[in-house]
């Protein structure tokens, strides 16, 4: 080795060095932050992480038995404080509300869907956030606002009863998730619109979704801006896919009808007898604790959406800077023995005399489950979500009677999507009553 190459070494030590003092996020620098896995120099743990080839959700939970409650891992350029108790998630959202509610630094294909930050998920917390949210409680979810939307439920699931019945009678059995996932996406597009909306139509629409959320799970460059120009097609890909979103949104926005100003719609021949309507699953004790223990054995998803503090603040004795991704991981709070009798149990009586009593879901009290998320960024719309879920199986319950498909035994295997979904799609046999 001659002098040049040994001053190059030497080089490449001292700024190794340097990066694990001042910028490695388990280097123990001046930063104080939460411990972590050691890094690799310049890409942290992002390399270790895709080389395990295991779902991320999997990688923390190993992580929390070795770091505990809170700790840091680097992703590339990305630092993210991963908050794992009840205690220090309702510190963060609920008691530190507004400094935890903003969003961190979106990538760029993420940018083309949330139209530069300015959608009310990804809206940094600020004057944009809080005008978008007013508008959308005061227009959407409130409960005038809802009870007079009540036709478009009916609508929809008169059309889901009516799908299911013709699937069972073609295959001999019913995809149940897809079907509800279909209608539930009716539901909101019509709300959104004020008009009846074709299946059809609806079934491109959710196509589209599903697309969007797929193209804008994490990658690479997200985490590594510099490898981003070899992802230019990923890029392209995106805006084709906005343009396609748009023209399928724009007629529908032109064609909009006026909501129904008392809730009525004269077409409908909703109403009839025996049709279990949305005020009788407020009398049905037993459906709500099989919808909660539902949302705290099987979460929708088991991190919420990417937070970000609004500046510099301190949480179980750390330092969270402002420029970090702060994720909640919602799975232990189901998972853990301290606060839930045999967690990994479906018992909906807990919720009628055990230890869910008196739960909240939106963790104002105490967070023991939150399927909705906590604090300044719980999803508005929560009380709509648990009515159309509640009115869904309630009224497939009260007109079939509801068989494991032998062919297709349920598997609760989990696989990773935008949501957590079961890796092999629930199939039922249905019987009419």
């Amino acid at each position: 080795m001659d002098l040049i190459d040994l001053l190059i070494l030497c080089i490449c030590l001292i700024f190794a060095r340097i990066w694990w003092r001042y910028w490695s996020v388990t280097g123990s620098g001046p930063k104080n932050l939460p411990p972590g896995p050691p890094g690799w120099p310049l890409v942290g743990n992002l390399f270790q992480t895709i080389l395990q080839r295991r779902p991320f959700i999997y990688i923390v939970r190993d992580l929390r038995l070795k770091y505990g409650k809170i700790f840091t891992m680097q992703m590339g350029q990305r630092t993210l404080v991963i908050v794992t108790s009840s205690e220090l998630i309702h510190e963060a959202l609920v008691q530190g509300g507004p400094t935890f509610a903003s969003r961190p630094a979106d990538s760029p294909i993420r940018l083309i869907f949330s139209v530069g930050k300015s959608a009310i998920n990804s809206a940094e917390y600020g004057p944009l956030w809080r005008s978008l949210r007013k508008n959308f409680v005061t227009q959407f979810v409130n409960p005038v606002r809802i009870k007079q939307c009540s036709w478009v439920r009916q609508y929809a699931s008169e059309n889901h009863m009516k799908r299911i019945k013709r699937e069972s009678l073609e295959n001999g059995f019913v995809e149940v998730m897809s079907n509800c996932r279909l209608t539930i996406c009716s539901i909101l597009i019509c709300l959104c619109f004020g008009a009846r909306i074709s299946e059809e139509r609806i079934k491109n629409i959710e196509g589209i979704l599903k697309e969007v959320m797929l193209m804008t799970t994490p990658k690479l460059p997200d985490f590594l801006p510099i490898l981003a120009p070899l992802f230019r097609n990923k890029m392209k890909e995106a805006k084709e896919l906005r343009k396609k979103q748009m023209e399928c949104l724009v007629p529908l926005i032109r064609n909009r009808r006026a909501f129904v100003e008392k809730g009525e719609d004269p077409d409908s021949e909703m109403g009839k007898h025996g049709v279990v309507k949305e005020e009788d699953t407020e009398k049905m004790p037993y459906l709500g604790a099989i919808v909660k223990e539902t949302f705290r054995r099987h979460p929708p998803s088991h991190f919420l959406l990417s937070h970000a503090t609004t500046k510099e603040t301190q949480l179980a004795g750390y330092t969270i800077p402002a420029d970090v991704n702060v994720e909640f991981y919602t799975a232990w709070l189901t998972e853990d023995p301290d606060m839930w009798k045999d967690p990994g149990e479906f018992l909906p009586e807990r919720f009628l005399e055990g230890d869910g009593v008196g739960v909240d879901i939106t963790g104002t009290r105490r967070v023991k489950m939150m399927p909705f998320g906590a604090g300044r960024r719980i999803c508005p719309a929560w009380s709509l979500g648990v009515l159309h879920v509640n009115m869904l199986l309630a009224r497939m319950v009260h007109a079939f009677k509801w068989l494991p498909c032998p062919t297709a035994p349920p598997d609760p295997t989990e696989t990773f999507a935008f949501t957590v979904v079961m890796k092999n799609p629930l199939k039922a046999v249905i019987l009419s009553r």
